[in-house]
């Protein structure tokens, strides 16, 4: 199963692409590392997966076969963005119970659970909030909603290291409790080779590399970290071993 599938997907703003010709298919069953320098693309394909953007050309589907944004598609979907949409001057209780009522599929002793486990009390504002734990509340709801998908949109650009590492454990738990499939896009390269199994590149709006870390690796006989860095660069991958 492909959780995402391009083809000739592209998305204009005005004159200019911010995507143009991607096609790609990403397999299900990874943890997979969308990295870019910043407006490589990566923040429009994903707004485009999980149907908040419509293309300008191509199409795109997720979840073998289902189209961006169709109701099956945003009820088995969750979404990270870069700036979590959490109202600061809610308790996290009441923040759990807006998201209650804005999705058909929630686990709300899941959201509890997970909440009791990480120390944040819901009866504590959004706002006297960490910043690590902002991030784990906006991904304790996304997991809540039980997806076969969560896409996570720079999730680690505000975090301080100590945060950055609990957050990615989170994630690397739920993928092997519950069997999900994760994207997540970064500009952080240092932080891919712990964490992922799958990778794709996007340079000026292109995909420039796609494929699953171990034979990324292994081809090109280097670390991750130089692979993508030379990549991102223009260089000829060649000279990265």
């Amino acid at each position: 199963m492909n959780i995402i599938e391009a083809t000739g997907l592209g998305k204009r703003y005005g004159r200019s692409w911010a995507l143009r010709d991607c096609t790609l298919a990403v397999p299900g069953g990874h943890v997979v590392g969308l990295v870019g320098p910043n407006g490589a693309g990566k923040t429009t394909l994903l707004s485009m997966a999980v149907g908040l953007v419509p293309p300008t050309m191509g199409r795109v589907t997720v979840l073998d076969g289902v189209r961006a944004g169709s109701p099956d598609a945003l009820d088995r979907i969750a979404f990270v963005a870069q700036d979590a949409p959490l109202y600061k001057n809610l308790p996290v209780k009441d923040m759990l119970h807006v998201a209650r009522n804005l999705n058909r599929r929630w686990d709300g002793a899941r959201a509890a659970s997970r909440l009791d486990d990480l120390g944040i009390a819901q009866s504590k504002r959004v706002g006297e909030l960490s910043g690590g734990q902002k991030a784990q509340l906006a991904l304790t709801i996304a997991l809540a909603r039980r997806p076969d998908l969560l896409v996570l949109d720079e999730p680690l650009a505000a975090l301080d290291p100590v945060a950055r590492d609990d957050f990615m454990q989170s994630v690397l738990a739920a993928v092997a409790t519950d069997g999900i499939s994760v994207v997540f896009s970064t500009h952080v390269v240092a932080e891919l080779e712990k964490v992922t199994d799958y990778l794709i590149v996007l340079g000026r709006g292109q995909v420039l590399l796609t494929g699953e870390v171990p034979d990324l690796v292994a081809e090109h006989g280097t670390s991750l970290e130089k692979l993508v860095l030379a990549c991102m660069r223009g260089h000829n991958l060649e000279a990265a071993a």
